[in-house]
């Protein structure tokens, strides 16, 4: 059986290897941004020149040699606000993209690979979440949780899983009539088998390059969320927040500015690490960069 079971073995899909794609300056420079944030999330507490919620130190006052990027209404060190707003935002905004691709993935496996009234019944459910704008139901779901960092995430996750059934639908239905895939259900493959031993390392690629696109997406919604006081709960450092304590107290533009530097930043970067990850999956895409 081992010896018939191997020939129908579908086709795994490689993932990237150091190709021309990565050794592309934007996608540099994104890998090396990714690391640095990364970097400072995990050393936040050392890197922190200051208690990031302490408040004894001059209110508003303009960046110096003492505070490099100034302090807030509450005489909080601004920098040390951003390195501890990067604890929340970058881990919230991982698990966020996690959460919404298993949820979406498995749904739109589902559809795809049963069919019938089961995919019908899914692709409506999907259809009507996505007939709401996105950040206006995310805006509900947490209004009516609370606001907290978690309800934040659940809202998103509610808004951001149809993309991934979607994508994951579309790709099953292309695979589920292949020949291995086929052949696999001949030789005593169930559904769950099939899925996971034929389909599912086919389709890893592509749902990846979505979800590294999404994060930066992640991050925007969530400080959205945080901007209009449906995210974090204060005196909780988070970048979204940041940026509506700048808006407050607009003249001093240190404040806004910082935060939002970070996230501009975070988001760039994951956007050109994932055009890098669908070039290199792309042979088309891949040969043009090679060209170039």
């Amino acid at each position: 059986m081992s010896r018939l079971a191997s020939p129908v073995a579908g086709p795994r899909v490689r993932l990237p290897e150091a190709g021309s794609a990565w050794r592309q300056p934007l996608a540099v420079t994104g890998l090396v941004i990714i690391a640095a944030w990364l970097l400072v999330a995990i050393f936040a507490p050392l890197l922190q020149p200051y208690d990031a919620l302490a408040q004894g130190t001059p209110m508003l006052a303009a960046p110096s040699s003492a505070h490099l990027l100034g302090t807030d209404a509450l005489g909080r060190d601004v920098l040390s606000r951003v390195i501890a707003g990067s604890r929340v935002s970058i881990p919230s905004a991982l698990i966020l993209v996690i959460a919404s691709l298993v949820v979406g993935a498995v749904i739109g496996a589902v559809a795809g690979y049963l069919g019938g009234w089961v995919d019908e019944v899914l692709m409506r459910c999907t259809d009507m979440v996505l007939a709401f704008p996105t950040i206006i139901l995310a805006m509900v779901v947490a209004a009516a949780l609370g606001p907290s960092i978690r309800n934040a995430i659940i809202a998103i996750v509610v808004v951001n899983w149809p993309q991934y059934a979607r994508v994951t639908r579309s790709l099953v239905l292309g695979l589920k009539t292949r020949e291995f895939v086929v052949a696999g259900r001949l030789l005593g493959n169930g559904p769950l088998t099939s899925l996971r031993r034929d389909i599912l390392p086919n389709i890893a690629a592509p749902v990846l390059v979505l979800a590294t696109l999404d994060f930066g997406n992640a991050i925007l919604a969530l400080s959205g969320l945080s901007f209009l006081g449906l995210g974090t709960v204060p005196p909780t450092a988070e970048w979204g927040s940041m940026v509506s304590d700048g808006m407050q107290a607009f003249d001093s533009w240190w404040i806004g500015t910082s935060a939002g530097v970070a996230i501009f930043t975070i988001v760039l970067a994951f956007n050109f690490v994932g055009d890098a990850l669908r070039d290199s999956l792309d042979p088309q895409a891949r040969r043009l960069v090679k060209e170039h």
